[in-house]
């Protein structure tokens, strides 16, 4: 019994190893390109409308970074053509610095090919799969190669075509048809045409909506769309301004991993782990560096000669180490202004009521990447009022069309009590009801998406905390319009009958007594109370020019001094700002007027012009004053407390201004109960 169980045994062993050795023989490495030719879904093309969209979209991405490297203002041609149900051709040519001969098979028939992985600043493409991989699901759903063209800047430049397929079992390029030609017309630029499966569809998750949102953030870009239905689309350059070009930084020690610097130490140009800190990670000073080799207890050795234990202890004692955040200038964001102009020039057609004043946040660091966030809002005008306001999701001036319910932009609105500031929202959660289109924008060295098809951001509390900080300052500057709005619509029939038919009928009574008409502003005076601001613009689209007026009326009993402020378009100032009343404008456009003494019963006239690409950024409507306590101004905003007006006189403060109202209000009892009445209206 004992030697029929050793014989089993040994016989159940040997058939384990048998299928050990079988199973090994299985075992290979395969190519990265095959993994995704496999897992296409990874990368967004996962449906056939997704497919046709991720594959412009990657190569619009590519156009967009290219020229802006090269400080070439885009020009982007998209063309759409369907073969038959299924198969459409798709050409995205751009007027970008083009592509070196030798490196035009990698960038298009590699994947994980590209110069942006490793360089820690913002961009649209980071990984080096897009375009290689829209070239890869071509060949794999058609059999068709993708013909690849492209031309170098030089007047003895030669323009290269080539046909390329991917050898997806080693991730290399196939080339055929490798030649120069002369490209009529074509100074510099790239040219990929090629075929997929896949099914052209309109509505929010369509080509056209993509390449609109792409204009709204990229306004310093020309996209020409021709679309399967033969219609052409032209979204025109709103501004000649290029943003501002990302710098590369060095890593930030407060994101590094012990492996991070395990590697990144083992692969130093420096001699000792001292010149390592200071020079190969930012915002490390040579006390710093002290610091850090002194807490960790680890001399200052060869870099060669560093252990994992080694970086475990300069990693905690990293921790310890009061360090600078991170540097900023690796961050583009659109900005306030050119966000405006993006939304005012793609939008126009709803003619949107009010834009309300965008914001972009100070820059703040998460996990050691360096990130902004910039909100703005649309509302009125045609836009839908019956259903879910628009959300316009960005990152890194790149739309998000797909998985919005996963995404922190989503999470960060559905948290908002927009019924504070003026929209439906069922519950006091969820994405609210109204006419508005609301834009967020995040800007990172590295944007958290949630997986390689970059659809979602993912929720990092930094980020969301960001969201809600930037969306709530709009929201107030959108419910401030509303107020302003209905307290005007208020005060409209009144305003009306003192000034317009309550003179018609004096001079009438006056005809018919046969005697002179009397002076009614005491009277007028008496009955309206505040002071007014009348607020006047127009756009001459021809000459850029916008002119605007602001008349400043004093019906209330007594002498005022008062500032107006606004914030301009630096763009676009001229000198007709210098009128009488100006006083100065800060570096971020931030205008103040002030007008002294002004009499019961007068009026002031502030006007300028605005000239250039930004004039048109500018709303009459977001004008601030101060000097008047707020209940008893009409068209105006009171001013925000974050505004850091120094160096101006103050001649009257809203304490004083409100005790002067209470000795006025003595002093003409009759009119007590309706102006308490509507100032208590105006504070609510």
């Amino acid at each position: 019994m004992h030697s029929n169980k050793e014989n089993i045994t040994e016989m159940d062993e040997g058939g384990k190893g048998a299928i050990a050795h079988e199973l090994a023989k299985k075992q290979q490495e395969i190519a990265v390109s095959e993994f995704f030719e496999k897992n296409k879904h990874i990368l967004g093309f996962d449906s056939r409308s997704k497919s046709l969209l991720m594959g412009i979209k990657e190569a619009v991405d590519n156009s967009l970074d290219a020229c802006e490297e090269a400080d070439i203002l885009p020009e982007i041609y998209v063309k759409v053509e369907r073969v038959n149900d299924e198969d459409y051709n798709v050409s995205v040519e751009d007027n970008g610095p083009g592509i070196v001969h030798k490196m035009m098979p990698n960038v298009f028939g590699r994947l994980l090919f590209g110069s942006r992985f490793h360089a820690l600043r913002q961009s649209r493409g980071q990984q080096g799969i897009g375009i290689s991989a829209t070239v890869m699901i071509g060949n794999i759903t058609t059999g068709k190669p993708a013909h690849i063209r492209s031309k170098i800047e030089g007047d003895d430049a030669v323009a290269w075509k080539m046909d390329i397929v991917i050898d997806t079992k080693i991730n290399r390029p196939i080339v055929t048809n490798d030649e120069p030609f002369t490209w009529e017309g074509k100074a510099h630029g790239t040219r990929i045409d090629y075929r997929t499966k896949g099914r052209y569809i309109t509505g929010k998750q369509s080509i056209f909506e993509y390449l609109k949102n792409t204009a709204i953030v990229n306004p310093h870009a020309k996209i020409i769309f021709d679309d399967p239905e033969g219609k052409k689309w032209t979204f025109e350059r709103a501004t000649e301004t290029m943003p501002v070009k990302s710098k590369e930084i060095k890593p930030h020690p407060q994101g590094l991993e012990v492996g991070d610097i395990l590697k990144m130490v083992q692969n130093t140009q420096q001699k000792t782990l001292k010149s390592f800190l200071k020079n190969d990670l930012s915002r490390i000073t040579d006390r710093i560096a002290e610091e850090i080799l002194q807490i960790s207890g680890v001399s200052d050795k060869k870099a060669s000669a560093v252990t994992r234990e080694d970086c475990v202890a300069v990693l905690k004692a990293i921790g310890d180490v009061k360090i600078m955040a991170p540097q900023t200038d690796c961050l583009s964001p659109i900005g306030d202004t050119l966000i405006k102009k993006g939304l005012m020039h793609v939008l126009e057609g709803m003619r949107p009521e009010y834009y309300a004043q965008p914001v972009t946040r100070a820059p703040k660091s998460v996990n050691g990447n360096p990130f902004v966030v910039e909100a703005g809002i649309v509302y009125g005008g045609e836009i839908p009022s019956d259903s879910a306001v628009s959300i316009l999701r960005i990152a890194n001036r790149v739309p998000l069309l797909y998985q919005q319910g996963a995404c922190v932009t989503t999470k960060a609105i559905e948290n908002m009590d927009w019924r504070r500031y003026g929209l439906e929202q069922r519950g006091g959660k969820g994405i609210p009801y109204g006419p508005a289109i609301i834009l967020v924008h995040v800007a990172s060295t590295k944007v958290p998406f949630t997986s390689e098809g970059k659809e979602a951001i993912a929720n990092i509390g930094e980020i969301q905390n960001e969201i809600n900080l930037a969306l709530r300052l709009c929201a107030r500057n959108l419910k401030s319009h509303l107020n302003k709005k209905e307290r005007k619509n208020k005060t409209h029939a009144k305003f009306e009958i003192v000034q317009q038919i309550l003179p018609e009928m004096a001079e009438k009574s006056a005809k018919m007594l046969n005697r002179p008409v009397p002076d009614l502003s005491r009277t007028i005076t008496k009955i309206m109370n505040v002071v007014w601001v009348e607020p006047k613009g127009s756009f001459d689209s021809k000459n850029k020019i916008k002119s605007v007026t602001y008349n400043v009326y004093n019906y209330t009993k007594a002498e005022r001094s008062f500032r107006l402020h606004a914030i301009l378009p630096k763009e676009a100032v001229n000198e007709t700002l210098l009128s009488k009343h100006f006083v100065d404008m800060n570096e971020e456009g931030k205008a103040n007027w002030e007008v002294l003494n002004m009499p019961p019963s007068s009026s002031v006239t502030i006007s300028f012009d605005l000239t250039g690409d930004m004039a048109d950024v500018f709303s009459e409507a977001d004008i601030y004053l101060s000097g008047v306590n707020s209940a008893f101004v009409m068209g105006a905003d009171p001013l925000p407390g974050d505004w850091g007006i120094k160096g101006m006189d103050v001649t009257e403060s809203d304490v004083d201004v409100a005790a002067e109202e209470e000795e006025e209000e003595e002093e003409y009892p009759e009119d007590d109960d309706e102006e308490e009445e509507e100032a208590m209206e105006d504070d609510e």
